[in-house]
């Protein structure tokens, strides 16, 4: 690896390490929320954020985007209100089978446990 790699991954495991507090079992789950924030932050060395030097330009934030809309009428039209909802549901979902995982997890030792008793 090359030196900035190496200070990337750094600066990666130090925020996971401060997100997760202790918990790293399922610190993967948790990548998406970093990745965003650190490709979106101007860097000391290059003066701009990484997303900027590859694509020219920095991502809006959905911050930026509630600046631009008047809600109510956007809730409200052509069905972006059934969307919200929509995307809320597969939400729930995914959550809903993130709890089976880590009970499925957290049983594992149990049944190794069982196994060995008889």
């Amino acid at each position: 690896m090359d030196g900035q790699t190496e200070v990337v991954n750094r600066s990666l495991s130090t925020i996971l390490r401060a997100l997760l507090k202790g918990n790293h079992r399922y610190f993967d789950d948790h990548l998406p929320c970093i990745e965003f924030p650190y490709n979106r932050v101007v860097h000391k060395t290059t003066k701009m954020s990484p997303f900027k030097v590859v694509y020219g330009f920095n991502p809006l934030t959905p911050f930026d985007l509630i600046l631009l809309l008047n809600t109510h009428e956007f809730l409200h039209k052509d069905g972006v209100f059934q969307k919200v909802n929509s995307f809320k549901n597969c939400m729930r979902g995914l959550k809903v089978k993130k709890k089976k995982k880590k009970k499925k997890v957290r049983d594992i030792p149990n049944k190794i446990i069982g196994r060995r008793a008889s």
